[in-house]
């Protein structure tokens, strides 16, 4: 054998070891828990035969462990997901439980450098226990170990997308956090620490799930937007996410084909709107009749319920729709619902998503509870992005639109392009019974016959709520016919589309993820 096929030979043989990262006890035990090891994800994940690994060799930089560590518990390169680019980073469960040295941190600051230069999306498909306590441990190990520069100042520059599969402490946590967009296996965890760090710390005795499952997760932290029963339902979810997104900041959302007419009219959605204005029925139902082929991707399904926020398209233009949603506290918006509108609309006004807004909403959801949950911060905060989002917006009130929330669903004023109202619309400061109920109630309270004096009052109260007295005064653009709906924004996107509106200003791509 000549010097070069030995070289070539060893070089072979050492790809071949890596390929195994820790080992295949440790890929066995992998297996056991019925999870699939970072390479085996790519493998999902990616075009097949389009990935390219980097880093491949890197070993772990503390003396002796090299040979069980190649990766340092980070699969990370580039490759194509339906066709287009991105990087992909993968922990890797088999070498150090998939924790964080000196090499791994060194890769991932790499990574991340390389997407952004390039214009690259970048998929994080996380498993691991965090920061590795023998890199981290004293003031010279932690001092270049903390929370990394280029994660903190992404500001929405390219997509960002993570999907939890596994445990994740650390730093997964802070990758999945600071990602526009974030699904997490069904079973696992996602939190600071793990239990054990929990009980030892404070004495608290949690299950993984009990502490950051996709329970937790969807009913109080928002942290989330998806959850999957298997690894390949969350890999599907990462690329119907990734299907509405732009390649990066400087780029428009593709246009999706379709042969759906942009002036078809719904006719249907008179049949789905009650005849009793307090009754329920589901907005969703209305938006699948109003999108392209009836197809949308919500956004944070299963967290603040009260507010509908998901992706389409319309006439083939991928459009941001927020709708509150009357079977869920009657579209009330509370804090999560605040909280879920504001991320959504900085995440749209940042990758260049025209935003639709569809009114149904008594009013916001106010209680002791929405007080000590910063309602009235969250409301303003809502309206702060409404205010400095500059992709077209087009507000459509359908039934009720009461009170604040008309604003926070881009009333007049608020900043959108045009605002026009079924002629079903309710609009109002707040709805009689309520206002004479505040302004009447200690005198209803010592009448002799409260219900008569009550009904007078009514009728006295009862303000024009139609839109008709708006449309009058061009407080809003138009009273158009409900089966119009879908060729009304699409007509309108065609016109708020010009080379002029058709990328944002970016105002919001600062703000920070999961405000």
């Amino acid at each position: 054998m000549d010097h070069l096929q030995q070289l070539t030979g060893e070089l072979q043989a050492k790809k071949e070891t890596a390929l195994l990262g820790g080992g295949k006890d440790k890929i066995a035990a992998q297996h056991g828990r019925g999870l699939q090891t970072a390479r085996e994800r790519i493998e999902m994940l990616a075009d097949h035969g389009t990935f390219m690994e980097l880093g491949m060799l890197n070993t772990s930089d503390v003396k002796g462990a090299e040979d069980k560590s190649y990766g340092d518990g980070l699969i990370a390169g580039v490759g194509k997901v339906n066709g287009r680019p991105a990087v992909i980073q993968a922990g890797d469960k088999t070498v150090f439980a998939g924790t964080e040295g000196n090499v791994h941190i060194r890769k991932s600051k790499s990574i991340h450098e390389f997407a952004i230069k390039n214009g690259l999306p970048i998929f994080s498909l996380h498993e691991g226990g965090g920061l590795r306590m023998p890199d981290g441990m004293g003031s010279d190990g932690i001092s270049d170990k903390l929370f990394p520069r280029e994660m903190l100042t992404l500001h929405r520059q390219v997509p960002t997308m993570t999907a939890i599969l596994g445990d994740s402490f650390g730093g997964p946590t802070w990758a999945a956090v600071s990602s526009d967009f974030v699904t997490q296996l069904q079973g696992t965890c996602m939190a600071i620490a793990g239990p054990r760090m929990l009980e030892l710390a404070n004495g608290q005795k949690l299950s993984p799930e009990e502490l950051g499952g996709v329970d937790v997760h969807h009913r109080y932290t928002g942290q989330i937007d998806e959850d999957g029963a298997t690894e390949e339902e969350c890999m599907q979810q990462l690329k119907t996410y990734f299907s509405y997104m732009p390649q990066n900041a400087g780029e428009k959302p593709r246009m999706r084909a379709t042969a759906d007419d942009p002036y078809r009219l719904v006719d249907e959605v008179l049949t789905i709107l009650p005849q009793q204005s307090n009754r329920v029925y589901n907005m969703k139902k209305i938006i699948d009749l109003i999108v392209d082929d009836g197809i949308t991707f919500e956004f944070q399904r299963k967290f603040g319920k009260g507010l509908i926020t998901a992706f389409a398209h319309l006439n083939g233009h991928v459009v941001g729709i927020v709708a509150n949603q009357p079977s869920h506290y009657a579209g009330a918006p509370g804090p999560q619902e605040c909280q879920k509108a504001t991320e959504f609309i900085c995440l749209c006004d940042s990758y260049h998503i025209p935003l639709i807004f569809l009114h149904d909403t008594p009013g916001f959801r106010i209680s002791s509870e929405a007080e000590k949950a910063k309602m009235p911060t969250k409301i303003m905060v809502w309206n702060q992005a409404l205010a400095l989002s500059t992709v077209p917006k087009i507000s459509v009130v359908i039934r009720k639109s009461i009170g604040a929330a008309y604003g926070n669903m881009c009333g007049p004023g608020m900043g959108g392009d045009l605002v026009v109202a079924w002629p079903t619309a309710e609009i109002n400061f707040t709805g009689p019974e309520v206002g004479v109920n505040v302004v009447f109630g200690r005198e209803l309270a010592r009448s002799e016959n409260p219900s008569e004096d009550r009904k007078k009052l009514l009728e006295l109260w009862s303000f024009d709520s139609s839109p008709y007295k708006a449309a009058a005064k061009h407080l809003i653009d138009d009273i158009i016919q409900p089966n119009e709906t879908r060729k009304f924004l699409c007509q309108s996107l065609e016109y708020l589309l010009t080379s002029k509106r058709e990328k944002s200003e970016r105002l919001l791509a600062t703000w920070p993820t999961g405000i």
